[in-house]
């Protein structure tokens, strides 16, 4: 598969944005999509969260078998005493009370501080993730009401939004923001599979190709029962597609198989959790 790379120049900016605000914020929250949380760990994250306590949002959690979330979330924590993980899926109400007793235990110590001085302080939290990951909708659940722009394609949040919550913190939301060289390709598959990249710069029909070809070992049941097909080793993942389309009678004249709508309709079904819970980042 040709290489994929997507750093529009707004994210450029966002990037030194954030670089700009994080000396203003108590702590950052990081969200990442439970199907590929790793691949979600953006390198430029690094320097901009540094010295800060990170709680990471592993979203989406309904997308994915809960074993393989208890991992990840151990992963995460034990890089640093100050991080701490919540594995959740933000559509969901309620998002509130798994969150805020451990932001305001990341934050202990200016609580205390103030609080000996006997002044009541508000917190501050910027919200970081790869486009895409949910940050707006997590935010929106948080207010209680509709404040940060949501959609389910990368690239909705443009601009930097403060938004305030009942319980004394304020939230930082950021632009979902990617990195200038995606070298890793897994790494760049999982963000284009998931839809932190922009549809317009992929060849969707080749991703599609890839995509099978990635899950159909170990989930090989996922696509057999959305499809109602049946794969053996001997089929080449080109022959997957063809017969996905043939059951599904995507078919253009003369029986010629309609590569575009089946590849779409495969990365869709993936996305909105239609192929059932996948995990990319073994």
């Amino acid at each position: 598969m040709s290489s994929i790379n997507w750093f529009p120049g707004h994210m450029a900016k966002a990037l030194k944005q954030m670089s700009e605000e994080i000396s203003k914020v108590d702590m950052v929250i990081y969200v990442l999509d439970a199907r590929a949380p790793f691949s979600c760990l953006n390198p430029q994250f690094e320097t901009v969260a540094s010295n800060k306590p990170i709680l990471y949002i592993v979203n989406k959690a309904d997308l994915v078998d809960e074993a393989k979330l208890v991992s990840v979330k151990n992963k995460l924590i034990s890089q640093n005493p100050l991080y701490d993980c919540v594995i959740l899926n933000s559509t969901l109400s309620g998002a509130n009370k798994q969150i805020e007793p451990i932001m305001r235990k990341l934050c202990d110590a200016k609580i205390t501080k103030y609080r000996n001085k006997g002044i009541k302080v508000n917190l501050r939290a910027m919200v970081i993730g790869v486009p895409n990951s949910g940050k707006s909708t997590l935010i929106n659940n948080l207010c209680g009401i509709k404040k940060a722009i949501t959609g389910d394609k990368a690239g909705v949040t443009r601009g930097r939004q403060w938004v305030s919550l009942k319980n004394g913190f304020e939230l930082l939301d950021t632009p979902g923001t990617l990195w200038p060289n995606l070298e890793n390709k897994k790494v760049a598959q999982n963000l284009a599979y998931i839809g932190s990249i922009r549809n317009e710069v992929l060849d969707i029909n080749e991703l599609a190709l890839e995509f099978v070809g990635s899950i159909r070992n170990e989930y090989k049941q996922n696509l057999e029962n959305r499809y109602k097909i049946n794969i053996n080793e001997e089929k080449t993942n080109l022959e997957v597609l063809d017969e996905i389309a043939e059951k599904s009678h995507f078919l253009l004249k003369g029986n010629e198989i309609d590569y575009d709508r089946v590849c779409f309709t495969i990365i869709d079904d993936f996305r909105k959790g239609r192929l059932g819970k996948i995990f990319l980042d073994n």
